[in-house]
């Protein structure tokens, strides 16, 4: 773990969420724990080398336009992000991740240090942390290893795999509301304490006994204010 450190306001931050001593913590990803969206940014990365076939590659780019432009749901879109991957093997699909993960985002330093630096507190306090997120699941298990979430703990967008091939038969896509069905499913207890950017992030944030919105969204900031829920800016984001 590449050590940063940070400023006096995000250890505050920091302090005042061990101070609450959570035993279940749930962090959303991408806008959460680190910059930028990297499900899209993994899906240009991948067609960039090459991984995804011609034909995948002349279906999936006008398709993804058109998601951008409205006319494709959140859930529908995150869910082909994934599918998109059949045939691939498992093996190789973990490989790309781990490539991806590093050069395009930790080397970039999108990662938000406080909240590795949260993670890793709240780890060594014994609290039981967890990973939900829309993207696939072969990025998020890699960038979940970097903030102390175990793999076993990362809820994200998933197909079935056959002969240690990625197939296109879903297994979930955490996106809004199932976000927290999701929880519920796999969950022992109560979530002392939930992180998230979106308007994606709001059925889970309601579950939590703390809610934090981190570089919410303007939707999301609205819904935090109105609810009374914290909201924090990590270093460099407003």
């Amino acid at each position: 773990m590449k050590v940063t450190s940070i400023t006096s306001a995000a250890q505050q931050f920091v302090d005042s969420v061990l101070a609450l001593r959570p035993q279940i913590a749930v962090f959303d990803c991408d806008g959460t724990l680190w910059s930028g969206d990297v499900g899209a940014d993994f899906f240009y990365w991948e067609i960039e080398r090459g991984l995804l076939p011609a034909k995948v590659v002349e279906w999936a780019l006008p398709r993804y336009e058109d998601y951008k432009r409205g006319n494709v749901g959140e859930e529908v879109m995150c869910g082909e992000m994934v599918t998109i991957n059949a045939g691939i093997s498992e093996r190789r699909l973990e490989e790309a991740a781990a490539e991806f993960f590093s050069s395009q985002v930790e080397q970039r330093d999108r990662i938000f240090p406080e909240m590795m630096q949260l993670t890793h507190a709240l780890k060594n306090s014994g609290c039981e942390l967890w990973a939900v997120s829309s993207t696939n699941s072969w990025v998020i298990r890699e960038g979940a290893k970097r903030f102390g979430i175990p793999s076993e703990n990362v809820l994200a967008a998933c197909v079935h795999a056959e002969n240690e091939l990625a197939t296109d038969r879903l297994v979930r896509v955490p996106s809004g509301p199932a976000k927290a069905t999701a929880l519920n499913e796999f969950l022992r207890g109560k979530v002392d304490a939930c992180f998230g950017n979106s308007i994606h992030d709001a059925a889970m944030l309601e579950l939590a006994r703390n809610a934090f919105a981190v570089n919410p969204n303007p939707d999301l900031e609205s819904i935090a204010l109105a609810k009374g829920w914290r909201i924090y800016w990590p270093g460099g984001t407003k």
